[in-house]
């Protein structure tokens, strides 16, 4: 099976957009994907983005959090030969809320799986767009990336993941492929 984690940092936020029945017009600033066949982490500019596309019509399963719902139809419009429909999508956050009734959001299962906090949010990644830090956006969009990849790693090694609500650090069961 090859598998690919993805993760993408906008331009815009929703607010700038008109909230999530545009997420087009957020735009991709940096998109991030890590390969299981090639053991590699990539960060991908828009003028870069046709070498995702060719990771993704290889990709037999794409790994995300909360893919389904924002980064792959942020992801649509750049895409030439890959329909998005067409892929073998596992959205951890979707699972997770299968199970639990609600989101919870990855800083939550970051901190209680692994009991560390993410490196940043999507957006400061906008403020760095506005202010050409491209670097510090592929860094950040990476660490999501890795952040992803680990989640997922432990939930199919141990049939579990960890969320911290604040108050508690709850398990829930998931059952990935």
């Amino acid at each position: 099976m090859s598998k690919l984690v993805v993760d993408f940092e906008t331009r815009r936020s929703f607010q700038e957009v008109g909230g999530k029945a545009n997420l087009e017009a957020l735009e991709i600033s940096v998109a991030g994907a890590y390969d299981y066949d090639a053991d590699v982490y990539h960060a991908f500019e828009v003028h870069e983005l046709n070498h995702l596309e060719d990771l993704l019509e290889k990709s037999t399963l794409v790994i995300g959090f909360n893919s389904i719902e924002f980064d792959l139809p942020v992801l649509k419009p750049y895409l030439k030969r890959v329909n998005i429909i067409n892929l073998e999508q596992l959205d951890i956050m979707k699972e997770l809320q299968e199970v639990l009734g609600y989101r919870v959001g990855l800083e939550k299962v970051t901190n209680g799986t692994f009991g560390i906090k993410k490196s940043g949010h999507g957006l400061q990644a906008i403020e760095d767009w506005r202010a050409g830090r491209i670097q510090e956006i592929k860094d950040y969009c990476i660490d999501d990336v890795k952040i992803t990849k680990q989640i997922y790693d432990y939930g199919l090694e141990h049939g579990s993941l960890k969320f911290n609500a604040g108050w508690e650090v709850y398990e829930v069961p998931v059952n990935f492929r």
